[in-house]
């Protein structure tokens, strides 16, 4: 049996494991419920309404402090011996190494095939009231974290939920908090095996085989699928064990060039298309209260 046979074998018994389970997770997590003629997932509208409540609760903070968010970021607050393993930068550059491209990349790509151009406008907003909703969750997790005597710190929701809830509600506080805690940290392992990592590893590789000449190239095997995987999960593992202050290092390097990267990718495409951006912006305006625009947009 060859090697490429074996390695099908394996896709096949791990799709056909998995996707049941991927399956009832989508219409438990992704429930949806019909309205403007099309299906709204409540969690979208749950995270909507959030960052609703935040915006307006702490007054537009992503705009008012946004200048104090920029000077955090340059380092003009670090001090030296101050408590925590990371500086704000490398804070920043963590926390965005796992979150971007999922959704801004991957994500917007599918939104306008669908909703067309008008898909942005609610993208867009959404993601600026999602800002909110990140201050106060960071926030929190700041708190209400723990400095161990070795100078290594744990926080998330795991700590800030029933730390919060039971300062607020007493004993029920803290018994609704260590539900929800543990429900946090079993989701965060769920996503972090499986949503995350699957996704853009998947993502990289379809990437990586359309350069390489397709199917019929170095890399379009199955076996050369499993070198793949097995090349990045050991990248990968030898920064994981180094623990936070070596994914920090990592990070504080890859992500400013991965930014750069995209932001000049995008301005080139602009300039090259310079002529039909007020079209575009227009497009954008004007689909964005279609239903197939809302439709893409919450998508």
């Amino acid at each position: 049996m060859s090697l490429d046979s074996v390695t099908q074998s394996v896709d096949e018994a791990v799709s056909g494991f998995f996707e049941p389970i991927a399956k009832w997770l989508g219409e438990v997590v992704f429930y949806t419920v019909p309205v403007g003629g099309t299906d709204l997932p409540l969690i979208v509208a749950w995270l909507v309404v959030a960052g609703l409540v935040f915006t307006g609760w702490f007054g537009f903070v992503q705009l008012r402090k946004f200048k104090l968010a920029v000077d955090v970021v340059r380092g003009r607050y670090d001090e030296k011996g101050s408590t925590g393993e990371v500086n704000h930068f490398q804070a920043l550059t963590a926390a965005v190494s796992g979150t971007v491209g999922l959704g801004n990349i991957a994500g917007v790509a599918v939104a306008v095939s669908i909703g067309g151009p008008g898909a942005t406008f609610w993208m867009i907003l959404c993601g600026l009231l999602g800002m909110a909703t990140k201050f106060v969750e960071v926030t929190l997790g700041v708190k209400y974290r723990e400095v161990h005597p070795d100078g290594t710190v744990s926080g998330g929701p795991m700590h800030y939920l029933p730390k919060g809830l039971t300062e607020r509600f007493g004993k029920n506080g803290k018994t609704l908090g260590k539900v929800l805690a543990v429900l946090a940290s079993f989701l965060i392992l769920f996503f972090g095996l499986f949503g995350g990592n699957l996704f853009q590893v998947n993502q990289s590789y379809a990437q990586l085989v359309s350069v390489t000449g397709g199917e019929d190239g170095a890399l379009g095997s199955s076996a050369g699928a499993l070198f793949f995987g097995i090349l990045i999960a050991a990248l990968v593992g030898i920064v994981l064990l180094g623990g936070i202050r070596s994914i920090a290092n990592v990070t504080s390097r890859l992500v400013p060039a991965m930014a750069g990267i995209y932001i000049v990718a995008c301005l080139i495409v602009i300039l090259v298309n310079i002529t039909a951006v007020p079209d575009a912006v227009a497009s954008i305006v004007e689909g964005a209260f279609n239903p197939e625009g809302v439709a893409g947009g919450v998508l």
